[in-house]
């Protein structure tokens, strides 16, 4: 596997249900793959949480990922409001979901600390007005 594969995703802003998909998706080709069991879990944690915050937080967006033999990079992308304080939003608990995606048991403040703790490196890149990307890599362990 010299070069990345790479993979797209829509993540649909529109449907709680089906949040999560490309992880599940990303997560059968990493078996396939024969990536190693830990990196496969990090990778799709980390992801998942991805989703729910787009569909949670900005009407979706999208959703690729690059494997490569000792990395694998995941880039969410969303047209969304932007995260307007990124050091609070990192915050466990800390959540600006609305009561009725609380009452759906989301929004408890901890996708991004999350994302941040199953992946090896994770920058944020948020405009206020424009949207969020995020970018994360899991090395293959």
């Amino acid at each position: 596997m010299s070069e990345a594969l790479h993979f797209h995703f829509n993540v649909d802003g529109e449907n709680f249900t089906s949040a999560g998909e490309a992880s599940v998706q990303v997560k059968k080709k990493l078996r396939q793959l024969g990536m190693p069991p830990e990196t496969i879990r990090c990778v799709s944690i980390a992801m998942y949480e991805g989703e729910i915050n787009m569909v949670i937080h900005a009407g979706g967006g999208n959703a690729d990922v690059y494997v490569n033999e000792d990395e694998i990079v995941i880039v969410l992308e969303d047209h969304g409001p932007g995260i307007p304080n990124v050091e609070l939003a990192m915050q466990e608990g800390y959540s600006t979901a609305p009561e009725t995606i609380r009452s759906l048991g989301f929004g408890a403040g901890m996708g991004l600390p999350n994302m941040k703790r199953y992946t090896d490196d994770m920058k944020i890149d948020t405009v206020i007005g424009t949207g969020t990307t995020i970018t994360m890599k899991v090395y293959v362990k």
